[in-house]
């Protein structure tokens, strides 16, 4: 399982770079290379790229997943959408108040949901309305899920990469968020070629400490465009790099290869560790992960625990921020 550290406090990040710094894209990048660690700027990715190299982003938009409501009797309830079970009906933990099975929460005057309590950590919500209809009116009266290190309520739009653009995930994917649309397009110049994929997230934290699920239990939807598809399949055939931004592209496209990477949509629960060997992906932009969480094994498939434990090291050394407004990890060209 993950790696195992102390992570201080000091090393949360509290707060938006822009807001620190006055830049979106401000943060620094920790490099894991073959024999080294090394401390850039993440203004400096494109030195660390090739012509040729394709980037692949998820561009899932963050939905605002909390929502607060009342019951039938007046009692005040909050829930965290953790996963879309079908157009109508979501998994959800109840963040604040008690879940009934049979309760009626009311969300606004046009919005209600019906609660099925479940065994486990989650909870099912049936709402009165689905697709588009159920979306709007999320965005109309939900908040993004903060987090107790975060200590300002952020606008929504805090919480999305300037590249986003389906709805669908109730934490944000964060890895690519200190891209700007100039960084993006001078990468291009570079002969970088980018790609996207959708992949909606779930949520990370399920509010109860003596609850651990097992990695293989969280199933996430994505949506793979053929032409990202016939992109990362031609560089993989002609012996050029694919870089995931982000843990999700390199499970989605992991989870979407069968000779080559499989265009369409699907749903995996695919859990990526030390002993999985990738086919379609051979770097990875990503944040600083949690202790012991399932994303670290992932990291363990790109480069041995032992240097991404001396890594993990050097980073609480250096200062390097965590979370959805943190520093950034780049590992390239690394063999296990």
């Amino acid at each position: 399982m993950g790696i195992r550290f102390c992570l201080p406090d000091v090393l949360h990040a509290n707060d938006p770079p822009e807001h620190r710094s006055g830049r979106r894209e401000d943060v620094r990048m920790m490099v894991i290379e073959e024999e080294e660690v090394r401390h850039k700027q993440f203004l400096e990715l494109g030195s660390f790229l090739h012509e040729g190299d394709v980037l692949v982003f998820n561009d899932s938009r963050t939905l605002p997943a909390e929502l607060k409501g009342v019951t039938e009797k007046g009692e005040k309830i909050a829930v965290r959408l953790a996963r879309r079970l079908s157009d109508k009906k979501w998994a959800v933990i109840v963040a604040e108040g008690v879940a009934e099975s049979g309760k009626t929460i009311w969300f606004s005057k046009s919005l209600s949901a019906m609660i099925e309590k479940n065994a486990g950590a989650y909870d099912h919500l049936s709402f009165s309305k689905g697709g588009t209809e159920l979306l709007n009116d999320i965005y109309q009266i939900g908040e993004p899920i903060r987090y107790e290190y975060i200590h300002e309520p952020w606008p929504l739009e805090t919480y999305q990469t300037v590249y986003s653009s389906a709805p669908g995930s109730v934490e944000m994917t964060s890895a690519g968020r200190a891209f700007t649309w100039k960084m993006l397009f001078e990468l291009e110049a570079l002969g970088v070629h980018l790609a996207y994929l959708t992949l909606h997230t779930g949520i990370s934290d399920l509010l109860q400490e003596n609850w651990s699920p097992n990695p293989c239990e969280n199933w996430e939807e994505y949506t793979i465009p053929k032409k990202t598809a016939h992109t990362v399949n031609k560089a993989l055939k002609e012996g050029r790099r694919v870089i995931a931004v982000g843990t999700t592209v390199v499970r989605a496209l992991e989870s979407a290869f069968d000779t080559e990477v499989k265009s369409g949509k699907g749903s995996t629960n695919l859990y990526i560790h030390s002993q999985t060997k990738l086919q379609a992906v051979h770097g990875l932009l990503t944040g600083f992960h949690e202790p012991e969480a399932s994303h670290l094994d992932m990291l363990s498939a790109f480069v041995s625990k032992e240097k991404l434990d001396k890594a993990y090291e050097i980073a609480i050394q250096e200062k390097y921020l965590w979370h959805e407004f943190g520093d950034v990890n780049l590992i390239v060209g690394v063999s296990k």
